[in-house]
């Protein structure tokens, strides 16, 4: 009797493959074949759930940003909780949502360093494009909605420009990634905990 074989487990299978194959060796070397290798498969197994190598490098994007999601759900439940808190306790669960974000850990770290090269791929090779252009988007989506329940709080200072807010600390964010990516010996997660203290302190209500 022919074995069943779960699509969306083997989908699963071919995605983590990706993402090791491009932490490992760089988004140049995921091939279909280096795929299929590092996930135990025949190249048309790969290929009777992804066609091509841009198909590839897409389903790649989309879990990457669905692990962070996942991650950082629990964290959002959390700080938009509706019960009232002190201030410096609704400010480090802001901190902790926020670092999220942020490569803290080997794992984040990694996840970091294939989100950079996936937005850095994405400037050369147009069908990349609009999933970057979604992560993005959720990043400031994110970075939005923390500002927002913020000032909802009465923890934000009066009058301030959201959207102007928004883009600040996302770039904010973004460059502590960078950095932190590049030279995790002298940014290291103490550091990027003070930096976004330090911000969220500016935006607070005095």
């Amino acid at each position: 009797m022919p074995k069943i074989v779960d699509p969306v487990e083997r989908r699963q299978a071919v995605a983590d493959a990706v993402l090791r194959v491009a932490a490992r060796e760089g988004l140049e070397h995921a091939s279909l074949r280096n795929v299929a290798d590092e996930a135990g498969l025949a190249v048309g197994s790969v290929r009777h759930y992804i066609a091509g190598s841009s198909e590839l490098m897409i389903f790649a994007m989309q879990e990457l940003a669905r692990r962070i999601d996942v991650r950082i759900h629990s964290h959002a439940r959390v700080l938009l909780d509706p019960a009232p808190a002190p201030d410096t306790d609704r400010r480090d669960r802001t901190v902790r949502l926020l670092a999220e974000t942020l490569p803290l850990d080997a794992e984040r770290r990694e996840e970091s360093a294939l989100w950079l090269s996936f937005v850095t791929a994405a400037r050369t090779r147009p069908e990349l494009r609009p999933r970057a252009a979604e992560l993005q988007a959720g990043l400031d989506a994110l970075v939005r909605r923390v500002l927002v329940e913020l000032e909802r709080a009465g923890a934000l200072t009066p009058g301030l420009d959201h959207e102007l807010e928004t883009r600040r600390l996302s770039a904010l964010l973004d460059g502590l990634t960078l950095q932190a990516v590049q030279h995790p010996d002298l940014v290291g997660p103490d550091d990027l905990h003070a930096v976004l203290r330090r911000h969220l302190d500016t935006l607070a209500r005095q």
